[in-house]
């Protein structure tokens, strides 16, 4: 699968230089994963709370768990949320700019028992799926262009081409497929997979079987 640009790696890296916590956030397989990997400088390590065995541990003991981490990126935190209160420990203790890069599939900040524990300690930076401009690898400099009048044509999508880029979506798994058939298969499983995973860690809802009778479910 190629490696596509992302418009907002340059805030990320402006956020570690001078903020404790970077939080990004979106969608889950829109490439915040791979994002923070590559935005890893030396020596940072990398824990995904995905892995049953470090997600057991975090949540056993939140505060050791952190504690002797140095700079750190956590992967799917919102798995852990308790473990916000410890990373504000430390990064209270040891307030050097990008100390964790941490990672989540729902905003945390909507969550009562969180909503105030990095209050100040921490830039929230949200990464949405893929935009055309990075597919196609080309800059995305039209707002720019715009109020400087000096907005370009360029080379637009349109008839065909653009009814199969709306349908393609810009998850790079799908695009990785390379029929409309099996682009729709894959955000299917997709759709399920919310359901059944995050829905129920972020909202604690227990009857999950329910979630399938929620009107607008299964509607394109």
């Amino acid at each position: 699968m190629p490696l596509y640009p992302r418009l907002v790696e340059q805030r990320v890296a402006d956020a570690m230089s001078d903020t404790r916590v970077v939080l990004i956030v979106g969608p889950r397989q829109s490439g915040k994963t791979t994002l923070a990997k590559k935005m890893a400088n030396e020596g940072m390590e990398y824990y995904t709370l995905d892995n049953a065995t470090t997600l057991s541990a975090a949540r056993r003991d939140p505060v050791g768990f952190v504690r002797g981490m140095d700079r750190a990126i956590l992967d799917e935190i919102q798995r852990a949320p308790e473990l916000l209160l410890a990373i504000k420990e430390s990064v209270d203790t040891d307030e050097r700019p990008g100390r964790f890069l941490l990672t989540g599939s729902a905003n945390l900040m909507t969550l009562p028992r969180v909503a105030d524990s990095l209050a100040g300690r921490m830039e929230v930076v949200q990464l949405l799926p893929l935009a055309q401009s990075e597919i196609r690898t080309a800059g995305g400099s039209f707002l720019v262009d715009a109020f400087r009048n000096e907005a370009k044509a360029g080379q637009p999508i349109v008839g065909d081409d653009l009814v199969a880029a709306v349908l393609a979506g810009g998850y790079p798994e799908a695009l990785g497929r390379k029929t409309l058939n099996r682009r729709q298969d894959w955000y299917g499983d997709y759709i399920q997979a919310i359901v059944q995973r995050d829905v129920r860690d972020v909202a604690q809802i227990e009857q999950i079987a329910q979630m399938d009778r929620v009107p607008g479910r299964g509607v394109a």
